[in-house]
């Protein structure tokens, strides 16, 4: 699999336990040829936590890509405008992302720059880690499975016994969802 020149949108939000499997995808994709655009939430790009610090993270994200990361509404506004991207992943991407996508509210950086890439009728992938995927927000899942231009990373529960209700995408499947999505299809099984 090649992507060459592919300009691809990567928003983190803020599942920080998933980081440090994510981050190398990221690398993956650029050696891939990629030409890879970061984007952060609020929380992912400024909160500390027992996962690593937040300066870190976007040092690793930058020297990988390479570019500066888009942390601001201001800054991911542009993106559709002026076609910086030909597709979009978040991942990860919280319940609290795919609650506010599914409701159109639109009020970070990472929704801010899914909103203005769809614009361009271009596919955006999402690559759920949330703790409440069978529970309050099965509904929205639902909801963005059945858009135009949403595509799922294959996911299955993280962790039945102690997790009941949480979901988490697998690592290995970001690039052939990606290949996927370029073509308009959606990968499955969607459920692992």
């Amino acid at each position: 699999m090649k992507f060459e020149d592919l300009k691809i949108g990567f928003i983190l939000t803020g599942s920080f336990c998933t980081f440090n499997k994510v981050i190398p995808v990221i690398k993956e994709l650029k050696e891939m040829g990629a030409d890879i655009l970061p984007i952060m939430s609020y929380n992912a790009y400024n909160l500390d936590t027992k996962f690593g610090k937040a300066s870190d993270f976007i040092n690793e994200i930058e020297l990988i890509t390479e570019k500066e990361i888009i942390h601001t509404i201001q800054g991911a506004e542009p993106i559709g405008p002026k076609g910086l991207t030909d597709i979009m992943i978040i991942a990860p991407c919280t319940g609290n992302t795919i609650a506010k996508l599914a409701n159109d509210i639109i009020d970070t950086p990472a929704t801010m720059a899914a909103k203005s890439h769809l614009r361009n009728n271009k596919p955006l992938v999402i690559a759920i880690s949330t703790n409440n995927g069978l529970s309050g927000n099965a509904e929205n899942i639902g909801k963005l499975l059945n858009r135009k231009n949403y595509y799922f990373v294959p996911f299955k529960q993280d962790n039945p016994i102690t997790k009941p209700r949480s979901l988490v995408f697998d690592f290995s499947y970001i690039p052939k969802t990606i290949e996927y999505a370029l073509k308009g299809e959606q990968i499955s099984p969607i459920l692992l």
